[in-house]
């Protein structure tokens, strides 16, 4: 095949250049970088010190704790509010439905096949009609009858569907068995000068019984009242709650509200999930800033059918809605996780990082 002479200039001058910068690199670059001794690791050290700012701010926050218990899932245990007892009859389901009825009603599941005798009697004589339509005529009161009687039944059994899954009254038994939930995150900013509350939580979180509601409730409980102990530090919040149809969305709410809560960590350095408590150690050492501000979340998954609170603008309002908090029933606390940065003491979150992480607060 014969090459077009514009081709062969065409390499001529690629190869050209190509030689002409592997020159340079080897009588400029190579010379320089002998004669500082650098490593690689050292060059990316230099290079990330020339091009960032010295101002920039860390995209996260060291260190964090973390606790959570409890779950959207209906509680096997009956609700504290419920009746002593039901009326039976016939002895209830016997152990649900896996094993039959056991006994509801006065029946029994057979241990093998069910023998049924042939009559000995002669059939009673059924009489028919000449006409042909004997059995059409029953057929025809039977589709009567169910077109009048079914729109009844499904307009009484939507009614009841309504009526139980609508927002009951606060308290009732119907509140705490039906599907709505509220989902809430309260987000409280203190002053650093709280450093005790750190070592409030410390000690909440690991001596916290997570396994049970009462458990958990008593654990929101000394949160609310280590926070109620500092309004002098607080500087900022961010508090919402809202109302959800249906366990599931709830729980897809929850996970993503705790997730982009806790990707603001870059470890967690104290956690305790179901009663389980494990540490970490911070990935590097202490800390050069000067410690700013603590931020501490509360996240809540409860069984009441409306909101548990509006706005909060004031420490006024603050106050009211922790004491709220402080009193939830471990019958309608379902879910409770507590975060809170820095967790470790010698970490530190500077004003420019809490503005950086933590966009959506209002000053107090």
């Amino acid at each position: 095949m014969q090459v077009s002479p514009s081709f062969k200039r065409l390499w001529w001058m690629i190869t050209a250049a190509t030689a002409m910068i592997a020159m340079v690199v080897y009588l400029e670059v190579v010379p320089v970088v002998k004669s500082h001794h650098l490593s690689l690791g050292a060059i990316e050290q230099r290079l990330s010190q020339g091009f960032l700012p010295s101002g920039t701010v860390r995209e996260q926050a060291v260190s964090g704790g973390m606790s959570r218990g409890g779950s959207f899932g209906r509680s096997s245990a009956p609700a504290p509010s419920a009746p002593r007892s039901l009326p039976s009859y016939g002895g209830g389901y016997g152990g649900g439905y896996g094993g039959g009825y056991g006994g509801s009603y006065g029946y029994r599941s057979a241990p093998g096949p069910v023998i049924v005798p042939y009559p000995t009697y002669a059939p009673a004589p059924v009489y028919v009609g000449t006409g042909g339509g004997g059995g059409g005529g029953f057929l025809i009161v039977i589709v009567v009858a169910g077109f009048i009687l079914l729109p009844i039944a499904f307009s009484y059994l939507q009614g009841s569907s309504r009526r139980f899954d609508g927002p009951a009254t606060a308290g009732s038994q119907s509140e705490l068995l039906n599907d709505i939930v509220t989902v809430t995150r309260l987000q409280i900013v203190l002053l650093a000068g709280a450093r005790d509350l750190q070592r409030d939580l410390d000690r909440i979180v690991v001596n916290a019984d997570l396994t049970t509601p009462a458990g958990l409730a008593a654990q929101l409980r000394e949160t609310v009242l280590a926070l109620l102990r500092h309004p002098d530090y607080w500087t900022h919040v961010r508090a919402e709650s809202q109302t959800v149809s249906g366990r599931e969305r709830a729980s897809e709410l929850f996970e993503r509200l705790s997730i982009q809560e806790r990707s603001k960590f870059t470890v967690e350095t104290l956690v305790n999930v179901g009663g389980e408590v494990q540490r970490r150690t911070m990935p590097s050492g202490p800390s050069e800033d000067v410690a700013s501000h603590i931020v501490v979340t509360l996240l809540l998954g409860t069984a009441d059918d409306r909101p548990l609170f509006n706005t909060v603008n004031s420490v006024a309002d603050l106050k009211a809605v922790l004491q709220r908090l402080g009193s939830i029933s471990p019958a309608y606390l379902l879910v409770y996780e507590l975060l809170w940065t820095p967790q470790d003491p010698t970490d530190s979150l500077s004003g420019d990082e809490l503005i950086a992480n933590y966009p959506d607060l209002i000053t107090l």
